[in-house]
């Protein structure tokens, strides 16, 4: 993987490696150094999670009763937009792939779509369940939204016919985070056990809904789960917890690939892969980010700035050809 980011780039070309956590900020950073190159200020309240636009003009911040949005063109330490009346904390936030429009979730039992291509920042639709939602996760057909809550409820919601289902793979065990592989072939789930559920999907495709089909379960962690995230090349899982450790697993058969694990790093809220699938970064409790040589198992650069813990990063590279 080569790391390409230079200052007269424009945010289009560049890698982005975006953190936020407890410390009320969001930092940018340069990947390839490690150096803090802007730091944005989220007063209000911690960041939940953070999401880059499609078009790497803008990142998304989830907090406590609001949805920020921040210009990474300029250096604006303020939002540039700002989503707010929500009852609780946002938990999750992503967009749709051609930016049309944005989801979240949140502890006010719903998952949201926003309609960015009105000035008017309203809500479009929801999605009201009976619990807290952890997480939402866009499927690769863009037209379905899992969400998942915190009675342990997994619900696949078909954007085109309003129609959903539900899975309850561990009754009365919080669902932390739902991930999709780039093929929306396979399904993960983490929860407050520790534990992670895959499930092989079908259909998906033209009206047919997407139909799970439980694949493996595995004792991912001793300790409460906080993330899972599958590689931009489908090949592995990453599973992030409480136990100061995130477990790389290889897709093809749910084995344990790499433990990435280094004294002191405390809960591992987050991850990210490169976009070669050989890297991936973390954030931490103890206020570092660190980008790992998965393949090696160790820290290639530590991201420290952060005055508490992170909780939440973007990051957004490219495969450069020499």
């Amino acid at each position: 993987m080569t790391l390409t980011m230079t200052s007269d780039s424009s945010p289009s070309e560049q890698v982005i490696l975006a953190t936020g956590g407890y410390d009320h900020t969001i930092k940018l950073w340069q990947a390839h150094t490690g150096i803090c190159q802007r730091t944005a200020q989220h007063t209000e309240s911690q960041v939940n999670a953070l999401d880059i636009t499609p078009d790497k003009q803008h990142i998304a911040a989830a907090g406590y009763q609001h949805i920020r949005m921040y210009d990474l063109a300029s250096n604006n330490p303020s939002p540039v937009v700002n989503y707010d009346g929500l009852s609780k904390n946002v938990t999750s936030v992503g967009f749709q792939e051609e930016g049309k429009w944005m989801y979240t979730g949140g502890e006010d039992l719903s998952a949201r779509i926003w309609d960015l291509r009105s000035r008017a920042l309203q809500c479009q639709r929801i999605f009201q369940v009976s619990a807290p939602v952890n997480c939402v996760c866009l499927h690769p057909n863009q037209s379905e939204l899992v969400v998942g809550d915190q009675s342990g409820v997994i619900h696949l919601w078909d954007l085109k016919t309003d129609h959903n289902e539900q899975l309850i793979p561990e009754a009365d065990a919080s669902i932390q985070s739902i991930a999709m592989d780039p093929q929306g072939k396979l399904m993960a789930a983490v929860n407050n056990k520790g534990r992670c559920y895959i499930w092989s999907l079908s259909g998906g495709e033209s009206q047919e809904p997407t139909k799970p089909k439980p694949s493996h379960k595995i004792e991912a962690h001793p300790k409460f789960a906080l993330k899972c995230a599958f590689s931009p090349d489908s090949s592995l899982l990453v599973t992030t917890s409480a136990d100061q450790s995130a477990r790389i697993w290889e897709t093809k058969d749910f084995t344990l690939q790499t433990e990435l694990k280094q004294e002191g790093q405390r809960w591992v809220w987050d991850a990210a892969f490169s976009a070669d699938s050989q890297y991936i970064v973390t954030a931490s409790s103890d206020g570092v980010a660190r980008l790992w040589n998965i393949e090696k198992g160790t820290v290639e650069r530590e991201y420290s700035g952060h005055s508490k813990a992170i909780t939440s990063l973007a990051f957004r590279d490219q495969i450069v050809n020499p």
